[in-house]
């Protein structure tokens, strides 16, 4: 039963009062990286989540757009800012996962959701990891 239901009416009211608590500084971050990181300020990625059902995962942008010559983005390690490697070492990149949260996606604690390239390469064991929702990076951790 907590599982099934009251599982998920805690992650949906745990994360809408930490987005009521945290938008001040959720806005505040949003001008920060359209002004130093330019458009769009959030990150959008798709995802595996539960019954490997794919959704579209919201983070912070950490990252610049700059392109080589020949219009290839560059590696990551160059478009990486020192702004973008703050936002991750805070984990402060992630609060828009909330929204995943409130939309039911992803859950506050459960598994990692991997990137959907590597879906091919799990084991029948490690499937199971889709059969909850997975959680957000840093808030299911002792991290934050």
């Amino acid at each position: 039963m907590y599982q099934k239901y009251i599982k998920r009416i805690l992650d949906f009211v745990l994360s809408l009062l930490a987005l009521i608590v945290l938008s001040p500084v959720m806005l505040i971050l949003y001008i920060l990286v359209r002004i130093k990181l330019g458009k769009p300020a959030i990150f959008k990625q798709e995802r595996p989540g539960k019954n490997e059902k794919i959704f579209t995962l919201y983070k912070f942008r950490t990252m610049t757009d700059e392109e080589d010559e020949n219009g290839n983005l560059l590696p990551d390690s160059k478009r990486l800012t020192k702004f973008g490697k703050i936002l991750r070492r805070t984990s402060l990149d992630e609060l828009p996962e909330l929204i995943n949260i409130l939309k039911g996606n992803m859950a506050i604690v459960g598994p990692r959701p991997l990137r959907v390239q590597y879906l091919s390469y799990y084991t029948e064991e490690e499937k199971h990891r889709h059969d909850v929702r997975p959680r957000t990076y840093r808030f299911g951790t002792n991290k934050w």
